[in-house]
Formats: C-alpha cells, sequence, structure tokens
C-alpha cells in the first residue's frame, strides 16, 4: 500500500486494523489488552473488543466459535463505534475471515457504505456430512441453522470474495465445492434454499495465502537457523517423559520422524493418523511420529468434540503400546518456534502429514514445504491443488488410511536405498511454494482486487437494492430468531 500510494502521488498514510474480540481472562495472553501493535509492520494494530451479554455484561472467558452467534450483532455495532474512533473515520475495506467475522464485516459494510471482502477461511457445511439435512440432531453442540444463515447473508451481501483455491467455488468432478454446497439445500422444518450462491458470479477471486518467508525458510539456510533453540527441541523431542503436557519417548532416535501439528478435532483427523501408524508394521519400523496437537489431559479440552478425541488419543496409545515410538506434544507453538521446528524434523529426515478428512486450504502445508520438508496431505480440499503429487509432495486418502500409511513407509524406505529421493521432493516442494504461495502476490493481489471491487460497488449500488432488502429480511426473521434462541 505505501509503494503503491506513493507511486500515485499520494500523501495518505494507510492504517490497518485487525478487529477480534477481548478476552479479559486471557489466561497469560494478550487477548485482554484492546490495542496490541502487530510486529514488524508499519501502522497496524490489533484492536479487541468484548462480547457483551443481553445485560450488557462483558463475559470474561472464551467460548467456542459454534457458541459465538447470540453476540454478533451486538459486538458489531460496539466494533463500529471503536473501530470510527480509532481510526478517526471510516475505513476503506472491511474483510471478513471465517463465518462469525463474515457476518460481522456484513452489518459494519452496510452501515458504514464500506466495500465489504469476505474470506471464508473454511464453510463448515462440506466437513460435516448432511449436516443440513440433520440439523436438528447436531443443533444442541453445532448450531448449524444459525451458521449456515449467516455463511448465506454474508457471502450474498460482499462486494467480493477471495477464495483459496479454486475447488473451494466449484470443487471437482468427485466433489462438492464449500461454495457450491451452498447452491441449493434444505434445513428440514426451517427453510429451503433454492438459489444461495452464484458460484459463476464474477465476485468470486482466487488468492492463495502463503507463508512467511522469514520464518518458514529452507532448513539449508543454515545462516539463519535458529540454533539457539536446538538444545530445547533435543529435549522436547528426546527428552524423557516428564512435563504433563508430554506423552510417549522416542527410544529409536535415529529413524526419521513423521511430524504433524493441527487441532485434535474429527475433521483435523488427527486420531486417525494415529491408527494408521498403530496398525501399520512397515511405517512403525521405519519412522517415529511427532503429535503436536490439543492437551494432552482430557479435563483441558475447549468443547466436547476436542474432549472425545483427546481421550481417543489415550486410547490408541495404550491399546497399541505406542509410548516408545510416539511422542505427544499437547502445546502451542509460537510461529517462530514452529518453524525451526519445521526445520529441524528435515534435520532427521522426517516428512510432515496432513491428514485431514477435509482441508480448505492448508497453510501448514504451505509452511511445511516452504522449510523443505516432504509432505503428503489429504487428497480432498487445498492441498489437492497445492502439491503436485510426487513432484512437490504426496496426495493421501483419509478414507484409505492403509493405503495412506503404506505410501508413508514405502517413501521411507526409498529414502534409506537412495537419499537422493529425499532431496528431490524437498526441492519440488520449495520450488512449488515459492512459485505460488507467496505473502508478497497475495498482497498485491488483493489490492488490485480492492480497487477494482471498490469502484464497481460506487457504479452498481443502486441495482443491488433489492438484494440488500431481501437479505435484512431473511437476517431478520430467521438469523436473529435463532441467535436469540440460544441465550435460552
Amino acid at each position: 500500500m505505501h509503494r503503491r500510494l506513493a507511486d500515485q502521488g499520494l500523501d495518505i498514510e494507510p492504517q490497518v486494523l485487525v478487529l477480534t474480540r477481548l478476552i479479559p481472562e486471557a489466561e497469560g495472553t494478550s487477548c485482554g489488552q484492546r490495542i496490541e501493535l502487530i510486529t514488524g509492520t508499519r501502522n497496524a494494530r490489533i484492536l479487541r473488543v468484548p462480547f457483551k451479554n443481553a445485560a450488557g455484561e462483558v463475559l470474561p472467558h472464551w467460548i467456542s466459535r459454534f457458541e459465538v452467534w447470540p453476540y454478533l450483532e451486538r459486538f458489531s455495532l460496539d466494533a463500529e463505534r471503536e473501530l470510527l474512533a480509532e481510526l478517526g473515520g471510516r475505513p476503506d475495506l472491511i474483510i471478513g475471515n471465517y463465518s462469525d467475522g463474515n457476518l460481522v464485516a456484513s452489518i459494519m459494510s452496510q452501515r458504514l457504505g464500506v466495500t465489504q471482502c469476505n474470506i471464508a477461511h473454511a464453510l463448515e457445511k462440506t466437513k460435516y456430512l448432511y449436516s443440513d439435512l440433520y440439523w436438528k440432531e447436531n443443533d444442541a453442540q453445532y448450531h448449524f441453522a444459525c451458521q449456515f444463515t449467516a455463511d448465506l447473508i454474508a457471502m450474498n451481501k460482499a462486494d467480493f470474495i477471495i477464495a483459496s483455491t479454486y475447488q473451494e467455488i466449484a470443487g471437482t468432478e468427485d466433489s462438492v465445492g464449500q461454495y457450491e454446497a451452498h447452491g441449493a439445500y434444505t434445513l428440514p422444518g426451517l427453510y429451503r434454499v433454492v438459489h444461495g450462491i452464484d458460484v459463476f458470479d464474477p465476485k468470486f477471486n482466487i488468492v492463495s495465502p502463503g507463508a512467511d518467508p522469514d520464518i518458514y525458510f529452507p532448513a539449508t539456510d543454515t545462516e539463519r537457523r535458529l540454533r539457539h533453540l536446538h538444545a530445547e527441541f533435543e529435549e522436547l523431542l528426546f527428552g524423557h517423559q516428564t512435563r504433563e503436557d508430554i506423552r510417549g519417548v522416542l527410544e529409536e532416535r535415529d529413524k526419521p520422524i513423521l511430524f504433524t501439528m493441527a487441532r485434535m478435532d474429527q475433521i483435523k483427523n488427527i486420531t486417525g493418523l494415529v491408527r494408521w501408524f498403530a496398525e501399520c508394521p512397515e511405517l512403525r519400523a521405519g519412522a517415529n511420529l511427532l503429535v503436536v496437537a490439543g492437551h494432552v489431559d482430557p479435563g483441558k479440552a475447549g468443547d466436547a468434540e476436542e474432549r472425545e478425541q483427546l481421550q481417543y488419543m489415550h486410547r490408541l496409545m495404550d491399546e497399541h503400546q505406542l509410548d516408545g515410538q510416539l511422542r505427544w506434544l499437547g502445546m502451542h507453538l509460537e510461529k517462530g518456534f514452529a518453524g525451526e521446528l519445521y526445520r529441524v524434523i528435515a534435520d532427521h529426515g522426517g516428512a510432515f502429514v496432513q491428514p485431514a478428512l477435509f482441508e480448505a486450504f492448508g497453510l501448514t502445508v504451505i509452511e511445511a514445504m516452504g522449510t523443505g520438508l516432504p509432505t503428503f496431505a489429504t487428497c480432498f480440499g487445498g492441498p489437492l491443488e497445492i502439491i503436485e503429487d510426487g513432484i512437490s509432495g504426496f496426495h493421501i486418502d483419509p478414507n484409505h488410511g492403509a493405503v495412506a500409511a503404506q505410501r508413508m513407509a514405502d517413501f521411507f524406505a526409498h529414502c534409506r536405498q537412495d537419499p537422493g529421493e529425499w532431496q528431490r521432493i524437498s526441492r519440488g516442494a520449495l520450488q512449488r511454494v515459492n512459485e505460488r504461495y507467496t505473502w508478497k502476490g497475495y498482497a498485491e493481489r488483493l489490492m488490485t482486487l480492492s480497487r477494482v471491487y471498490g469502484f464497481w460497488r460506487y457504479v452498481t449500488d443502486l441495482e443491488r437494492a433489492e438484494t440488500q432488502r431481501y437479505l435484512e429480511m431473511f437476517y431478520t426473521l430467521q438469523f436473529r430468531p435463532l441467535a436469540n434462541a440460544m441465550r435460552h
């Protein structure tokens, strides 16, 4: 932005605000801080605004993404007031992220008359099988009716939509796209969607995210390596099990490490990967498994789904006697630390695996590939486009775990016979990321789109008034009662 404004002869100092929720009891994090500067940026900062209940009381604790819907309307009004005060005027562009952020963005952009961009990040509808038809059975836990209604409103109100991959919009020959799934469906007993979204609308754009090159750089770039952390990594990977957030000890240290890192929920399928590993003798003989996910103590789980997955993880480790071959770190890793961990895994001749049942994009896949770590990733979602199978990584089908595990075992066996195989895949991964997935390219594309659609909004605003009125009615008659019902 600075460069483009200067090139156009404009003396303007742009500002970026990342608007999110303030959590007073934030357990040692900065989430209770109203304003926080974003390190390494110029005029970019985080603005946090708290959730309030119907009585106007601030919610002190974090709540699940499935439980936020009753608080978003009031949050959007409070956030608008704080935003205007912080900027000293209206913003020029509002970008929403995920279902709740997109709904807030649509409310604020309409009130302020500002160009709106939506980034789904992930649309839950395609992640949970038959989640529309069985919404009533799942409503107590997931509140899909609220979420799908919010998604419909936000994606239709948006001036433009950014997707990470083509299949996120329209799917493939064998799978339905995330947005395509909102074209026509039924929530029995609630409403039926006949024409939810037009995936051929020119508002859709593909702009793929990248990995920070200052954090996720190749393991061969020795001058930038964080050598001062290596003793800590040695203890973290191979030390005795003395901490409550670690389970398992890697007894055979000379084996390559198969590494995965994700949330502990059903869709991310971490427990599925552990089961594949446990049931594949060749993979267990050829590699160790490192899991960074969730909490080791199920009592610290954030919701019922995570708790069930944590308990299942313990059962798998007990049943298959994995404590000597699997290291489970129940902790969150800071990005710089995680970047060096990828490289340490590469030093051990390891690989990264992303076993999700479905992955909207796959940022950890980009991060791993950016460090030159050979990567196995699900063939459902973004990784199908990110990875060129057998060239810059490998696709695996999470519905056929035995085949996926055997493919990983075969890779490690091939590398033992021919060390050049590991290097070949590593070079392919680095080349793929450098050509297609950088934040510099993302930023340039986003700035171009914001100007194009900002002008489009200006010249077509009157033509869209009828759609806006319908969406306002849909919000009032459908979303608001659903959200309010969650308060009781």
